[in-house]
């Protein structure tokens, strides 16, 4: 489903992805980790065309996305939640979703896609009137994860889902990525610092190091990695 080949990707005259290259086939969960600063959010950026690569290749269903402009993409079926979350803090809940849906003209659809994120995540089903920036964190994470999914993605990017989060309100997302995964179809890319969480939601996985991919294997065997164990895991 997406190629990442080689891509080389600056900030100025700082190369933060340094030939870069992963694969992710349809229907699967697959994971980056790696320390701060290792270039997982930049890879995220890359893919959407927010800082596009300076050489290397992105395909996506075999369509090379990494000269599109990051509206282009997101029309092909990739959608992202930015790490922070950045919701709309002064639009409610339903407009939020409603933005998500922007470049969607099914209504009946869009209908029923809102009832199932309703489902998904009740308590924004309450929260449906509320303005997003009177939410809790958890909260909007939700809400977050629920606008990407109103546009109908093929490919889900998140990034750092459980940053700042209570451990009981991660444990609730990690549930939703599987079942939306699982029910959805919906192909996803994770980005995270919790290896371990990370790791045991995923099939696959890549470990990034200084803007390199270092490791590249199942997600159960980088669980029982003792290098992985030891930098990421904590064991």
């Amino acid at each position: 489903m997406l190629k990442i080949d080689n891509i080389k990707t600056y900030y100025g005259n700082i190369m933060a992805l340094k030939g870069v290259s992963i694969e992710i086939s349809e229907g699967e969960i697959i994971t980056l980790i790696g320390a701060n600063g290792a270039g997982k959010s930049t890879t995220l950026m890359s893919i959407c065309g927010i800082v596009p690569p300076r050489s290397g290749e992105i395909r996506f269903m075999g369509k090379a996305i990494h000269t599109m402009k990051p509206d282009r993409i997101v029309s092909l079926g990739i959608s992202q939640v930015p790490e922070g979350r950045r919701i709309f803090p002064y639009l409610t809940v339903t407009e939020n979703l409603d933005m998500g849906a922007f470049l969607r003209n099914d209504r009946e659809n869009i209908k029923r896609d809102m009832d199932y994120i309703f489902e998904l995540f009740p308590i924004l089903a309450e929260r449906r009137h509320q303005s997003g920036g009177t939410l809790s964190g958890g909260e909007q994470q939700m809400l977050a994860i629920s606008r990407a999914l109103m546009a109908k993605p093929r490919l889900l990017l998140l990034d750092e889902p459980s940053l700042g989060l209570a451990p009981l309100i991660v444990k609730q997302i990690f549930e939703i990525i599987r079942k939306v995964n699982e029910e959805q179809r919906t192909t996803i890319f994770l980005v995270e610092q919790n290896a371990n969480l990370a790791l045991k939601v995923a099939h696959r996985g890549y470990v990034m190091e200084n803007g390199r991919i270092t490791i590249a294997d199942k997600a159960q065997s980088l669980l029982a990695n003792e290098d992985v164990k030891k930098a990421y895991l904590g064991l």
